[in-house]
């Protein structure tokens, strides 16, 4: 069961003293353990990352790549892992901006694996357009970017948390700057500062309309260049590994299916950064790409870790609706293609099909209030005149500076016959953040010992009910930063058993299924898919009521238990994983997750809005939170494949 609590409680965790002896990091009471040794040449997935960063880089990536190999082979033999087995100091699960940040930090200290679901580069950090919110104006202040966000989140944000967060954000990006991320210049030399919904300022740092991607290649960039990082790609996180001593649980790293060999690999780590992004993909349509299955929330969820905001999805006002393209996409795209904030900052004006402007009506901030009010503007405006779509007309600005501030979205639009320094462009909202997840502290530490979180997986109590325009990357940089020296600190105290890798029941693969059996599973798991999403979009979308919530409740337990039976009928074990039926039981999880948090809170706040409960109430500014106790569910995507050990 849901409950509001008071406040964001903090999160503590253990400090330990570091150790050093020949130059490594060792865990106090492990002294004959080292894991920062053990790399092997099967896991330097540079290929990946040399052709995302291009055929110039790519040369230089392989000479060192040669070089790692070498120096590898001569220590391989008296390591611990094999192929299905590897020890790590640090697992960092997600290969975005936090994911990536946190990893070049830590790796100072020891061996590093960043596990991602499918290329290093596809995360949502890649397809974050506007860019980075900070305090970089002199006529700009920390007092005023905190304000800001506090009127977006509704006030249900975390004062302390959006303190931390608008204080340590500038230091953050100049970090970024002198680490190779190119942002756009103003004539004048000084950074072009834009200005998107809900900001007082002109604060948004940006690299034109690509600003994640130009952040995505800097630190995909170190990171290549870092001895002590090994970057697998394709691997899926199954479950986090974990055991109880002394009433607390730890964590003690990842078990995975590395998708391009069909094998399960196990990570064992003293620390666990969680940095895997959103759950867009419960919806039908979203700007999320398609690893944002909620695998890290589900993950944690299972783990018992404790989950906060879950009912607040932020939907983005403006994605591209294909539909209103002069020329027609060939096939349904993946993920929605986003239309910055942005371009409303720059005087962008919202109309519907009869160009009759309507923000005005809606809110005095007209097309720069916060995403939650535009969303809903453009969703009444859909519904009550029965349109597929709105406009979004910046044709009015300079050609050469909408070209010049948005080259991706002029060019996007340019292959579907729509010219935007001429035309509207069709937009329509889109599933886009989660505002919760994973309760974190102002660390990013979890009530689960050596778990950490980073990135749209966490909830650490800065977006409240909204997110501000360009806070998420910010977020995920600072608290990147903030949970390094704890996880330092509990890396160095841990008491990390080798033989608890073998302690845990292994997933299987269903290599004892036929083909046509499998077969049978994957299909019938797409078509429960668009039915979760159908159900989410109809009963659990931008504006709900009780008795929508309570119908979604309903089918998604019906949707779920015949999906499991399915399984189970053909001869699937409980123990059994597939990359399908995985995120499957993570989109389920997570569905379930927002419609309990939903039902529980009887208040429109921020991103949530029911009819029912049409008006704020100071009594219920309260977080939501889901704890450990309230598991009680008993299906396959509620509990986790391995049985919880008991530490020694």
């Amino acid at each position: 069961m849901s409950n509001l609590t008071n406040g964001f409680a903090r999160l503590h965790c253990a400090a330990g003293a570091m150790h050093v002896e020949k130059g490594h990091m060792q865990a106090s009471g492990v002294p004959f353990l080292t894991f920062r040794r053990c790399a092997q040449p099967d896991i330097l997935r540079l290929g990946s990352t040399s052709r995302f960063l291009g055929a110039k880089f790519d040369a230089v990536s392989q000479q060192r790549v040669k070089h790692r190999i070498s120096a590898i082979r001569g220590s391989t033999l008296s390591c611990l892992q094999d192929d299905t087995t590897k020890y790590f100091d640090f697992v960092v699960i997600g290969s975005g901006v936090a994911g990536l940040r946190y990893a070049l930090e830590v790796s100072k200290h020891g061996s590093v694996a960043i596990i991602t679901k499918a290329e290093p580069h596809e995360s949502n950090t890649m397809y974050a357009q506007g860019g980075v919110s900070a305090v970089l104006c002199p006529s700009d202040s920390v007092e005023s970017h905190m304000n800001d966000t506090m009127v977006a989140g509704a006030y249900l944000c975390d004062e302390e948390t959006v303190r931390v967060v608008c204080t340590e954000g500038p230091e953050r990006v100049k970090e970024l700057i002198a680490m190779g991320a190119s942002f756009d210049h103003g004539e004048d030399g000084r950074l072009h500062l834009a200005r998107e919904g809900g900001h007082s300022h002109n604060r948004i740092v940006h690299s034109a309309d690509m600003t994640g991607r130009e952040i995505e290649r800097a630190l995909l960039e170190a990171v290549d260049n870092d001895e002590n990082i090994s970057l697998f790609g394709h691997h899926f996180a199954i479950d986090l590994l974990t055991c109880q001593k002394n009433g607390e649980i730890y964590c003690y790293g990842v078990d995975s299916i590395d998708t391009e060999t069909q094998k399960v690999v196990r990570f064992i780590s003293k620390v666990t950064l969680l940095a895997s992004g959103g759950a867009g993909h419960i919806y039908p349509t979203t700007t999320n790409p398609p690893v944002a299955t909620g695998d890290g929330i589900a993950i944690s969820h299972r783990a018992q870790a404790v989950i906060s905001n879950m009912e607040f999805v932020q939907f983005h006002p403006t994605a591209l609706s294909d539909e209103g393209l002069p020329i027609k996409p060939s096939k349904r795209r993946e993920n929605a293609f986003l239309i910055t904030e942005a371009v409303r900052g720059d005087g962008g004006i919202l109309f519907n099909q009869s160009m009759e402007r309507f923000m005005p009506f809606y809110d005095d901030r007209a097309e720069l209030a916060p995403r939650d009010v535009v969303a809903r503007s453009i969703d009444d405006q859909l519904k009550k005149r029965g349109e597929k779509y709105v406009l979004l007309d910046i044709s009015h600005k300079p050609r050469d500076k909408v070209l010049a501030h948005f080259p991706n979205i002029a060019a996007e639009c340019l292959r579907y016959g729509l010219d935007i320094t001429r035309q509207p462009i069709p937009v329509v909202p889109a599933a886009h953040y989660m505002c919760g997840g994973v309760r974190a502290g102002l660390q990013g530490e979890t009530n689960v010992k050596g778990l950490y979180v980073a990135g749209e997986v966490a909830c650490t109590g800065l977006h409240g009910a909204n997110r501000l325009a360009s806070n998420s990357l910010l977020e995920a940089l600072v608290f990147a930063r903030r949970a390094v020296q704890p996880s330092i600190d509990h890396m160095v105290d841990a008491d990390t058993d080798p033989s608890l890798a073998a302690k845990w029941a292994r997933p299987m693969l269903p290599l004892s299924l036929r083909d046509s059996v499998l077969s049978d599973i994957i299909e019938r798991t797409k078509q429960t898919r668009m039915e979760l999403q159908s159900v989410m979009w109809e009963y659990v979308g931008i504006v709900r009521s009780t008795s929508r919530l309570k119908n979604a409740e309903w089918k998604i337990g019906d949707l779920e238990s015949e999906w499991e039976e399915f399984l189970f009928g053909r001869g699937w074990k409980p123990t059994m994983v597939g990359i399908e039926a995985c995120e499957m039981r993570n989109l389920f999880c997570c569905a379930k997750l927002v419609v309990q948090s939903a039902l529980a809170r009887r208040e429109s706040r921020g991103l949530h809005f029911t009819e029912d409960f049409p008006y704020l109430e100071e009594s219920k500014r309260k977080p939501t939170v889901i704890f450990p106790a309230a598991i009680q569910e008993l299906t396959w995507s509620s509990k986790p494949l391995q049985r919880q050990l008991q530490c020694k």
